[in-house]
């Protein structure tokens, strides 16, 4: 008999951070390997947030805070949710978490039973089923195909709704495939949701600042306000505020769902650094600048890769609005050879003969739940996604 538990079993360890780490163990041993599985900011974190961590430090405010969040935080998200989404929140109605991804997790452990469903569209952030399924439910999907630019419609997502369905997890700009709905597709979907009052709503805004060409972002119980009631909205400072290793996420929802989540957390981590979430505070609270001159810079790489993924025999990539990946097809590269006669027969051999042929370490579409695809984060220097992008091209030439 096994020593580990039979819920580990269920569950699969993150594909991102495996590509991430063998591309580190390459790299260490020699290889010339362009690692595009990374998804966090290449920028580093603005001056004024540090200073405010180190300020923190030297006034000596290094103790165990309230185990979802100082007051001072709660109140800098309350100011951020008024001011950039129209929803009013209370600090009664407000979580923080040790990153976006423990928030999420709470709320999963905090509301599933044995047999409630997690709709979830695919593709989808490799985490999403394994968290529905280390709490105990189950993940069903509605796919967002490539012709309906990785989107659901409103017509697939009624359909996949069942009794038993407890949340819709939604995403946008999304990981992986940058995918943003406007506020009229929103819309399609929250009337839909609206029909549904026994289905909640866990959106995940993490990628709302990263959005590109005038696009404006909208968030479901803004663009709903019937949704209010039932839905939590998650956010963080990981990727606008290029602060992934501080950890802080956050959300907003109802008191009663918040107040559960704090007892998950309490049991579990307590409270987040301190210190991040002073810096935190500043990231809500300071200057803003930074995130459009930022997002410059990512647009001009997500049109150079767009570009040149489409310029790779059998590759066809869609330009996302918004996050920093892109989630290119490789169905017209699966029966192709290798030089060495290795067959590609799915997204996953493509993946491991580019690394192995040409160093260039991406994530395969099956993580995600949607293939034939592969998954490249576009925030990592532009010469490197350039030298990439042409190791990628002479890869799909080569085969036959």
């Amino acid at each position: 008999m096994s020593f580990l538990a039979e819920s580990l079993s269920r569950v699969k360890p993150s594909a991102t951070i495996a590509v991430t780490n063998k591309a580190r163990e390459l790299k260490a041993a020699g290889r010339d390997v362009i690692g595009l599985g990374a998804g966090e900011p290449d920028f580093d974190t603005p001056a004024n947030i540090k200073e405010a961590a180190i300020k923190a430090i030297n006034e000596g405010k290094t103790k165990y805070t309230a185990v979802d969040g100082i007051p001072e935080l709660k109140a800098a998200i309350c100011a951020k949710f008024k001011r950039e989404n129209g929803l009013d929140y209370k600090p009664n109605q407000i979580t923080v978490g040790t990153g976006g991804k423990q928030v999420l997790y709470n709320a999963l452990m905090a509301t599933l039973n044995p047999g409630d469903e997690v709709l979830i569209p695919t593709p989808y952030w490799v985490s999403y089923p394994d968290m529905v399924l280390l709490a105990g439910g189950t993940p069903t999907f509605v796919e967002a195909t490539l012709e309906s630019n990785f989107k659901v419609t409103a017509e697939a997502l009624d359909k996949a709704i069942t009794p038993k369905t407890k949340w819709f997890i939604f995403n946008s700009p999304s990981n992986p495939s940058g995918a943003a709905y406007s506020h009229d597709e929103l819309k399609a979907l929250t009337d839909v949701l609206v029909k549904h009052p026994h289905v909640w709503v866990m959106t995940d805004d993490m990628y709302e600042h990263l959005v590109y060409d005038d696009f404006k972002f909208a968030t479901p119980a803004e663009v709903e306000p019937k949704l209010y009631d039932r839905t939590l909205t998650v956010n963080g400072v990981s990727k606008a505020y290029c602060m992934t290793g501080w950890r802080i996420g956050y959300a907003a929802g109802p008191a009663e769902l918040i107040k559960a989540m704090a007892v998950i957390q309490s049991q579990s981590t307590s409270n987040p650094s301190s210190i991040a979430q002073y810096a935190a505070v500043e990231a809500l609270n300071g200057p803003q600048d930074f995130i459009p001159a930022n997002n410059k810079v990512f647009k001009e790489r997500r049109d150079l890769v767009v570009s040149m993924l489409n310029q790779a025999k059998g590759l066809k990539c869609p330009t996302p609005e918004g996050a920093f990946y892109v989630y290119p097809s490789c169905a017209g590269l699966i029966g192709k050879k290798t030089p060495a006669g290795k067959v590609i027969a799915s997204d996953d051999d493509f993946v491991s003969e580019l690394l192995e042929a040409e160093g260039v370490a991406v994530v395969q579409g099956s993580a995600f739940g949607l293939g034939p695809n592969f998954r490249i984060s576009y925030a990592t220097a532009t010469k490197d996604l350039e030298e990439a992008c042409i190791r990628i091209q002479r890869f799909c030439a080569s085969l036959i």
